[in-house]
């Protein structure tokens, strides 16, 4: 992901409900009726760029319980008892088990094998229980459930095996006979005899017993594969027609430990994503803590995740570590040798994807049950490091050995974890002058950069590295976010020469255990739905064309106005001062003035912590709370001078200086001292949802206090430190609420006529189709709703509505409808 704080900060920031639910990205016109005129006009005899079937895929991470509770359709927590503090300071050995008598998890000689080192040594007349994900255990009446059990009984046992919750049985009992002796597996079958989503699955034993991988799997998983996956959510996916699967991460990929899972390492339980501890008997699969908090079971790994591209029809696009780790961790790993390690595991990697069931890895992949081949032709090196020059140095020895062996093997790059600063600049400049043939970028924004920035790729080099869009998302789930995110891809396939793949990031949440917002599809354990931007999605992913044929559409007449709004002062999970606050006018009249000598009436709390004034200063003591804004004001001011003295006193970062401010989602700070203390910026929040308008690598001293200086002329800003001009911006380009693209499919001849309103006015629009010899139908697929709308389980406002118009002609009238996204397809003759 993009992830340019810590994990802490993202949780925060991510999951407020004002990212979801805020107001509109236009305001609101006194009459719904007013109509805002247009003009589109289409050049059927011009070439535009070609759009490749790849061009939209989808980008899986274990994220949000993505995996285990999630694609993975395993019914059982902690299936091998595993878990650990490690994964998550809550966790025990036991984590969402119950234990009725005596029972131990051992880590001893007597495990089912090396990397599975844990079991369970269950006493005589005793029974677990386990809880499963969410409310419990969920089956369908009628439905049938295989469980498996790996058990060793010195002098054999029967083991009872139930499924049951509340209200009685879910299904018979099952009686499972273990023989006397060494491990081995053990198997029965349930039919549900009712619904239910709170069931537990209890194991009961009449003689002392170990039990491992205790399993529990829906017969009907996607496609009725074994070890598989979950039907509803992968059919959403397959709906999609993505043209690539990307996978396993985002930050679990280049993050902990570089080591592998073996005594050598003190079997090491906080590592990178290594593929070849995810293939294999699922028994016999290394665990892993996961980045995001919690564990990884690797059920779900990377033979899974090759299976499940070919079974949609997709490109698999695995991303490897590169040595350098990301995501608030920034450290390049010095060591050849493990190096040449990871260099010779990727290259193993495309052997096993693509090698004949001759060679020692395509063997694996063929004892797996697959002997073909899954057709690999792009791999990503590294994620979204921090430290871009130490990552390409280590990124050119993949690229080099990969090249050698496979050189019809694309190896992408990457530019960091956001859309601009130095990291980005550096990267950038590094993967041109070594002429890598593709880039992938990731960023997170809120929907009025989408609206403002549609135009992002028009000036990149035609020549020069190809992009990736790996990940992007405006914040939030709400149907103006989908309509900011439509804008902006109407301008990605216009560019479809530079921008090669793109995908929406993340793809699942599991509504229970998320640690990040937004997301494209939520589920729980009985539901799954489309959010708005899947919706978005599906609709541009099942009608891409093959051409883009070029077009223009006259603009929205706007007004923009000064900067305007209020001062404030904020930190994030640090202890700051501030003392000599100066609000001065650009005429030199006094606006504000706060030495703090007296008290703090004139500034108002409206974030989180803990402030007092201390010897004539105005301090945030609380080094846990996150953005703590506290602001004074108008939020009428415009053009001013900001003067403040900060010190840092204690904490993770530095902190916050706000202007602009008029709410408490929207303003604009300057984030000294950010992301760890690694790099400061200015972001804008819109809305609740925050975009980086300039940054620069630093660090703030604790115990120094900076002379901080900002000031504003009309849309312009400049920054100043310690009395150095730091940095400055104009934000004077205009949110477009009304974007096209018109597209040719070769197939079925038709021009896709595909057009984004995102204001709260209808957009009466004379489209001129260039001559060309159509049909007087279309068909209309009109996505429409209100700006806040969110589809949840329960309800779906935002869902594609289709219809046919006819009145299409060399040249007409459309009227396309306040916060709409409308694709219309037209026969040409």
């Amino acid at each position: 992901m993009s992830r340019s704080t810590t994990p802490t900060r993202w949780r925060l920031g991510l999951t407020a409900t004002a990212l979801l639910a805020a107001t509109a990205l236009v305001p609101v016109p006194a009459h719904a009726e007013v109509v805002t005129d247009y003009s589109l006009t289409v050049d059927p005899t011009a070439k535009g760029a070609k759009i490749d079937d790849t061009m939209y895929g989808v980008f899986f991470e274990d994220i949000n319980r993505a995996a285990d509770g999630g694609l993975y359709a395993e019914l059982v927590q902690n299936r091998s008892f595993e878990y650990s503090t490690v994964d998550n300071k809550a966790y025990t050995p036991l984590t969402s088990w119950t234990v009725d008598g005596t029972a131990q998890v051992l880590n001893d000689a007597g495990r089912l094998n090396d990397r599975n080192r844990n079991y369970l040594s269950l006493s005589a007349g005793s029974a677990v229980t386990n809880a499963g994900y969410n409310t419990g255990v969920r089956v369908e009446q009628g439905e049938k459930y295989d469980f498996s059990v790996w058990a060793r009984a010195d002098s054999g046992t029967t083991l009872t095996v139930s499924l049951q919750d509340a209200d009685g049985a879910l299904a018979t009992a099952r009686k499972v006979a273990v023989r006397s002796g060494g491990w081995a597996r053990y198997k029965a079958t349930f039919t549900a005899t009712r619904a239910g989503s709170a069931g537990r699955l209890t194991v009961a034993s009449s003689a002392a017993t170990a039990l491992d991988m205790v399993s529990l799997f829906p017969r009907d998983t996607y496609r009725h594969e074994p070890n598989g996956l979950r039907k509803d959510l992968a059919e959403k996916v397959a709906a999609l027609h993505p043209g690539f699967v990307r996978f396993p991460g985002g930050c679990l990929v280049n993050t902990g430990s570089m080591q592998d899972y073996s005594e050598a390492s003190d079997w090491q339980r906080a590592r990178s994503y290594q593929w070849k501890d995810t293939i294999g008997p699922v028994e016999e699969r290394a665990t892993n803590s996961n980045f995001w908090g919690y564990n990884q079971s690797y059920g779900l790994g990377y033979y899974e995740y090759f299976r499940l591209a070919e079974d949609v029809g997709a490109m698999p696009l695995p991303v490897v570590p590169a040595l350098v780790t990301g995501c608030g961790q920034n450290k390049a790993v010095a060591d050849d040798a493990l190096l040449k390690r990871h260099v010779q595991d990727t290259l193993d990697l495309i052997e096993f994807a693509n090698g004949p069931v001759t060679s020692t890895w395509g063997k694996k992949r063929a004892a797996m049950g697959h002997p073909k081949p899954f057709h690999l032709t792009h791999l990503e090196v590294g994620n979204e490091e921090n430290l871009p020059t130490e990552f390409f140095a280590r990124f050119q020895q993949f690229r080099a050995a990969i090249e050698a062996k496979y050189p019809d093997v694309t190896v992408i790059s990457n530019s960091g974890p956001d859309d601009a600063g130095s990291t980005f600049d550096t990267a950038w400049q590094l993967n041109r002058d070594a002429d890598v043939a593709m880039v992938d970028e990731h960023y997170y924004n809120s929907p009025q950069w989408f609206l403002q920035n549609n135009d992002r790729y028009d000036s990149y080099d035609r020549n020069g590295p190809k992009v990736f869009l790996g990940e992007y998302a405006s914040w939030g789930n709400a149907f103006k976010n989908g309509l900011a995110e439509a804008a902006y891809m109407t301008g990605l396939e216009r560019n479809a020469d530079v921008v090669k793949l793109a995908s929406y990031a993340p793809l699942f949440a599991n509504e229970d255990y998320v640690q990040w917002s937004p997301d494209m599809v939520w589920f729980n354990n009985h539901a799954s739905w489309n959010s708005a931007n899947y919706e978005v999605q599906k609709l541009f992913m099942t009608n891409v064309g093959d051409r883009v044929v070029p077009s223009t559409a006259t603009g929205t007449p706007a007004l923009q106005g000064p900067i305007t709004g209020a001062v404030g002062l904020s930190t994030w999970a640090t202890s700051a001062a501030y003392d000599d606050v100066k609000v001065t006018g650009a005429d030199g009249d006094p606006l504000l003035s706060d030495d703090f000598s007296g008290d703090a009436s004139r500034w108002a709390h409206t974030g989180g912590g803990s402030w007092s004034l201390q010897d004539g200063q105005y301090v945030q003591t609380d080094t846990a709370a996150e953005n703590t804004m506290v602001s004074a004001g108008d939020p009428g001011w415009h053009d001013y001078d900001l003067h403040v003295k900060a010190t840092k006193k204690s904490g993770k970062e530095g902190f916050l200086v706000a202007f602009g401010v008029k709410d408490t989602g929207n303003y604009y700070w300057w984030n000294l001292g950010g992301w760890n203390n690694t790099q400061s910026a200015v972001e804008q929040a819109v809305d609740g949802g925050k975009s980086t308008l300039i940054s620069k690598a630093g660090s703030v001293e604790t115990g120094r206090a900076y002379d901080v200086d900002v000031k504003v002329r009309g849309r312009q800003v400049t920054l100043y430190l310690d009395g150095q001009e730091w940095g400055s911006f104009t934000d004077d380009k205009p949110a477009e609420p009304f974007r096209q693209v018109v597209t040719k499919d070769k197939k079925t001849g038709d021009l896709i006529v595909k057009v984004v309103n995102a204001q709260s006015s209808e957009a009466r629009t004379a489209i001129d189709l260039g001559g060309a010899e159509v049909a007087s139908k279309a068909r209309v697929t009109t996505l429409t709703a209100d700006p806040n709308a969110v589809n949840t389980e329960t309800a779906t406002p935002v869902a594609p509505v289709r219809s046919t118009f006819t009145g299409v002609a060399d040249r007409f009238t459309y009227t396309f409808p306040a916060n709409s996204i409308t694709f219309l397809r037209i026969k040409q003759k």
